[in-house]
């Protein structure tokens, strides 16, 4: 199935001088985000959490953070309609791209010198550690700052938070998660590494895998469509999602009996690098939330949505 690609996206011109006219020549030459992975070629290539000798480059392979998983949410509202943020229609959101401990333990805000959450969750680590909240510049500004505008704009009609605005959820998935993943760490961006430009690599790696799993579309064609009158089974559920992936993903529910569906997490080992390896997918290592039958798979509010492309 072809799956466009953000970064060919970046480097034509014509579409940024047709979306954002009032863009300078200077900011269309868009600089690049991807690491230096040139010292990888001719190492041994091998899935994370199952290597057998021991890795020399944690820029080439995901060594902290192997167990990956996609996450994605189903909310039905997100508090700022006024403001235009919008959810997707016809399409679960982002969540994040988690970096877990291949023994399903995991580590947060690895890094405090780019910590850009300003209001970090949780704000005191399990070893007492306080995570100093940020107060600069919005994370939105360093994708502007790489000329990526269309990253902005897809980030903002499919990674979208609530109760607050979408820059802030990007900040916290960043700081929290991407600080605990090897192949993101400032080295391995030299030489010639530019502030932040993890950051926007980050972000453009979260997109791309999020498309490979289109959760909403998947259910669809198994019957399973939101609903205000019908139940579903967590069977039903997960066979339509497995059928199509291959693993069985975690299904997350809420609610006294955990009978309102609002997330999925897809698990995977990498080979080579997260920005540009493979995902081999894997059955969830967390048992599911959900309660085994009367599973509520709510519709949107209409107004919380908006037409989206694809």
């Amino acid at each position: 199935m072809f799956k466009p690609s953000l970064i060919s996206l970046a480097t034509s011109v014509p579409i940024l001088h047709a979306e954002f006219p009032y863009l300078s020549r200077s900011t269309q030459n868009l600089s690049t985000t991807y690491p230096n992975i040139g010292a990888c070629v001719g190492l041994p290539v091998q899935y994370s959490c199952e290597n057998t000798t021991v890795l020399t480059n944690s820029c080439c392979n995901v060594a902290q953070g192997g167990l990956v998983l996609q996450t994605q949410y189903w909310n039905t509202y997100t508090g700022l309609e006024s403001q235009g943020q919008l959810l997707p229609q016809g399409s679960w959101s982002i969540h994040g791209l988690w970096p877990d401990n291949c023994d399903g333990s995991f580590d947060q805000y690895c890094d405090f010198s780019r910590q850009y959450d300003p209001a970090p969750s949780p704000s005191i680590l399990p070893d007492g550690t306080v995570v100093p909240p940020y107060q600069g510049p919005s994370v939105r500004t360093f994708i502007q700052d790489f000329g990526r505008y269309d990253l902005l704009k897809y980030m903002d009609t499919y990674w979208i938070n609530q109760g607050a605005p979408n820059e802030d959820f990007w900040a916290h998935e960043f700081s929290k998660h991407a600080t605990c993943t090897s192949t993101f760490d400032v080295a391995c961006y030299e030489p010639g590494y530019q502030e932040h430009k993890e950051v926007v690599n980050f972000y453009e790696t979260v997109t791309k895998v999020f498309q490979m799993y289109p959760t909403y579309n998947i259910l669809a064609a198994a019957g399973i469509v939101p609903s205000n009158t019908t139940t579903y089974t967590l069977s039903e559920i997960t066979n339509a999602l497995y059928s199509q992936t291959g693993a069985v993903p975690y299904l997350g529910c809420y609610g006294s009996s955990g009978t309102i569906l609002d997330e999925v997490w897809y698990f995977h080992h990498v080979l080579g690098t997260e920005q540009y390896g493979h995902f081999k997918t894997l059955n969830s290592t967390t048992p599911s939330s959900c309660a085994e039958t009367g599973i509520w798979y709510y519709e949107r509010t209409p107004t919380s949505e908006r037409v989206v492309s694809y």
